[in-house]
């Protein structure tokens, strides 16, 4: 960001204390900005509004955030389909390895939606073959919650997955995050 508002603010010919009194912004809240804080809201609206410029050109693009790193944490829940815990290690890991804000909140979400599928298969394949001894079912009783389990989580990746390539942002979140 300081390179970018100071290139602008040069081109201009002015000086911080210029830019200041024309944008209508205090002194300190220019140094602030060109010192690398992100102008947000009314600093941000102001700043275009006195350069004329597009806001996506005062914002660079290593500061807007991209979700890239959730769409991959998304996909690696998929190895949830090969091994039995690893659609909450692999995912776990990649979120823990993150250091982007928004993508690690995204990746403690979809782990945690991932935990709860776990454990939920892992309890019910435990209990089946209980129920089934106890029903004198002939047919293998642990084929029906793993299946419908897998199922769901298989729809589950795909439609967080469509989610964050149309906004960006995960359809639906846990009101608990258990990260």
């Amino acid at each position: 960001m300081k390179t970018i508002v100071q290139q602008l603010r040069k081109e201009k010919n002015l000086t911080q204390t210029e830019l200041a009194e024309k944008s209508g912004l205090s002194l300190r809240t220019i140094q602030r900005i060109e010192a690398g804080n992100i102008p947000k809201g009314f600093t941000l609206k102001t700043l275009v509004k006195t350069f004329e410029i597009e806001p996506e050109k005062l914002i660079s693009a290593k500061e807007i955030t991209k979700i890239d790193i959730a769409k991959l944490i998304n996909l690696s829940s998929l190895m949830g389909l090969v091994l039995p815990f690893g659609g909450v290690i692999f995912p776990l890991i990649l979120t823990n390895k993150t250091r982007d804000k928004k993508n690690k909140e995204l990746g403690k979400n979809i782990v945690s939606v991932q935990i709860i599928l776990t454990v939920l298969l892992s309890f019910s394949l435990i209990i089946s073959p209980f129920i089934q001894k106890e029903l004198s079912l002939s047919f293998p009783l642990f084929l029906i919650p793993l299946l419908t389990i897998i199922s769901l989580k298989l729809m589950i990746i795909i439609i967080n997955g469509i989610s964050l390539n149309k906004k960006e942002d995960l359809n639906k979140i846990l009101k608990i995050n258990y990260l």
